[in-house]
This record gives C-alpha cells, sequence and structure tokens, in this order.
C-alpha cells in the first residue's frame, strides 16, 4: 500500500474541489547549483508541506523569499542565515488558512547569544482536516485526521561585515489515520547583505534529509532543494524588488495530464519562469509595509480553463503597533478560496515596566 500516494490524493481532491572573495563565493554557488541539476531525477516525495509559505511576508511576495532583510523573525524559516542578533527574545507567531479545512501555524523564538550569532527554536503544524473513513462497500465506520509537524532548531553566525550563514535541523512527523512517518532534514544558507546600496542575496540549500521511518514498506526522498534569491529597494524611493529561483535542482517538472490526447511539454521559457517568483514591496518606514507577489508555477498549475485567472498572485501588508509587528496576506490557489495568513511578532523585553 502506498500510503504517499493516498495522502497527494486527499490533498489534490481538496484543493480541486565562510568567503569574502566574491570571485571564489560565485564560483563555489555555480557548483552547487548546476552539478546537481545535471542528476536530478522525478519521484515521489514526502513531507511535501515544507515547500509552503511559514511567513506572512513571504506568502505576500508570492510565496517564496529567501534574500529579505528585515526584522521579522518568520524569514528565518525560508533562510536560516537571516536569524542575526537583531532578532534578540523575539516570538513569532503565523497562522494560515490555506483551503477549506486545510490549516497551517507556525512558531517560533529567536536569541542572540555573543555579539555575532543568534539560536531559535521553532515548530510547524500543517493538518490536512478530517476525513471519512468507510469501507469497501463505502459504509461510514468513522473519522481520521492527516497532519505533519516540523519541529526546527536554528543557528546562525556573522562570517563578516556583510555575510552570515545559517543552519536549522527539522524534526519531522507526520500521520495519516493509524501510519506514521518520521524524518529528519538540514537547511543550509548563506546571506549577504550591503547596507549602503540595500542590496541583499541569499542562497539555501534546503531540507537535505531522509525519511527515517515509513509509512509502509517503502521510502520516500525528500523534497530538497537549492535556491537562490536577491532583493535590491530603489535608491531614491521605496520600492524593493525580489527574485527568487527555486527548483535548482532539476529542470523539467512531471505533470499528471502527460497520457492526456494533445498533451503538450512546457516550452524552455515557461520551463524557466515556473522556477522563479517575483515580488515587490512598499516599505515608505521601518514601521509599514505593503508587497504583491507573483508565482507563475502556481499560475500555470492551477488556472483552470475559463477562471482561476489570479492563480498564483498574491498580496500583503503589515504595521507596527506599539509592541507589535502585525501582518497580513492573501493568496490564489482555487478559484472559490483565497488562502488567508496572518502573523504576528513581538519582543519579550519591550514588556518589562
Amino acid at each position: 500500500m502506498q500510503i504517499q500516494k493516498i495522502k497527494g490524493h486527499l490533498y489534490l481532491s481538496r484543493v480541486f474541489s565562510v568567503c569574502t572573495n566574491m570571485k571564489n563565493i560565485i564560483y563555489i554557488l555555480f557548483l552547487w547549483v548546476v552539478a546537481p541539476t545535471m542528476s536530478a531525477q522525478n519521484g515521489d516525495e514526502v513531507f511535501t508541506f515544507l515547500r509552503y509559505p511559514a511567513s506572512s511576508r513571504v506568502n505576500a511576495l508570492g510565496g517564496n523569499n529567501i534574500s529579505l532583510v528585515e526584522r521579522d523573525p518568520s524569514l528565518i524559516f525560508h533562510n536560516p542565515a537571516l536569524l542575526g542578533t537583531e532578532l534578540d527574545k523575539m516570538v513569532n507567531l503565523n497562522y494560515m488558512n490555506f483551503i477549506s479545512d486545510i490549516n497551517l501555524g507556525s512558531a517560533l523564538f529567536t536569541k542572540a547569544t555573543g555579539g555575532n550569532s543568534a539560536w531559535g527554536v521553532g515548530a510547524v503544524f500543517f493538518s490536512y482536516g478530517n476525513f471519512k473513513q468507510t469501507t469497501e462497500e463505502n459504509i461510514i465506520t468513522g473519522n481520521f485526521s492527516v497532519k505533519d509537524i516540523g519541529v526546527r532548531a536554528f543557528y546562525s553566525r556573522d562570517l563578516s561585515e556583510r555575510w552570515r550563514g545559517g543552519l536549522s535541523l527539522n524534526f519531522l512527523y507526520a500521520s495519516l489515520e493509524s501510519y506514521t512517518s518520521l524524518g529528519l532534514a538540514v537547511d543550509a544558507g548563506l546571506s549577504y547583505y550591503h547596507s549602503e546600496s540595500e542590496f541583499s542575496f541569499g542562497i539555501v540549500l534546503k531540507n537535505i534529509g531522509a525519511q527515517l521511518k515509513a509509512y509502509d514498506e517503502k521510502r520516500y526522498k525528500m523534497p530538497w532543494d537549492i535556491q537562490l534569491g536577491l532583493s535590491k529597494k530603489l535608491e531614491h524611493a521605496p520600492f524593493r524588488f525580489s527574485l527568487t529561483a527555486m527548483y535548482l535542482n532539476k529542470w523539467k517538472f512531471g505533470h499528471v495530464e502527460k497520457a492526456a490526447p494533445g498533451y503538450k511539454e512546457d516550452t524552455f521559457v515557461k520551463t524557466l519562469a515556473k522556477h522563479l517568483v517575483l515580488g515587490v514591496d512598499f516599505v515608505p518606514s521601518e514601521n509599514f509595509w505593503v508587497g504583491i507577489g507573483f508565482n507563475p508555477k502556481t499560475n500555470m498549475d492551477m488556472k483552470l480553463q475559463g477562471a482561476n485567472a489570479l492563480a498564483g498572485f498574491s498580496a500583503g501588508a503589515g504595521v507596527s503597533i506599539k509592541m507589535f509587528d502585525i501582518g497580513a496576506s492573501v493568496a490564489k490557489y482555487h478559484p472559490s478560496a483565497l488562502s488567508l495568513m496572518i502573523s504576528v511578532s513581538t519582543t519579550i523585553s519591550d514588556f518589562k515596566p
């Protein structure tokens, strides 16, 4: 019994119903990106909830961003190198209603240690909702739930004035009715930030690990990925542009409709677009932001004939009110529903009398 395939069908039914020399760094990044791409293979994956945004701000900017440098703890879920001493004693909570009763939540605490390093602990919870359990004769015998949980530990350290490295260790648990699975994954990231030009760059190797305990006799691979991203704020205007490249460990994407009559392979341009996420945010001050994003892959994968033209588009805003930073974002996946995400962050030391 292939439990992972069953889990995928349940989910789909809900959706459709330390370097400072720049030349050396560029060379290393080139090897990291190109070499795995040459040998990437398609196959079934487990713990795919790791691909979903765990930050309202990232959700607003297209669902993925690894280069944004802000005082927002939730960004470290996407790149652990974005953790720093500026996030000392911060707490962050996120909640997203994805579609119907599919929900995602996360919690995070960060702490500076010494003058150039920081650590954090957090967790992500993804619930696919409740399902009716039936016999082959369609007789209802009860209910069961499907959920994924990730408990994470983060550590980062300044490598130089502009470079920072970070690691996160992710302990994974999933359950489907009476079946369970365990996994372990590591994220390794680098972040570069030039404060004078307000340019930032990031690279992350994500979800490197293995399924330690399978649902049944077959193990599936992790949704590992290589991502590159950059963000640049305009010199004389409060606008910042971000470009994130994903799935750099492979080129072509699989399609469930390959056997359908008239199916055509993606062109080079379409395939390239599916690897990119675009985001623009308006940041007039440290206390307010508005962002929009576009994910071409989501747009092409989720667009239905004659409907859901806004698939892949997202937007959001955030404001600082006294001791709290509050953000909200929406993204369009299904023609009948919007995905809503809310984030709240605060600094514990601000509550001292």
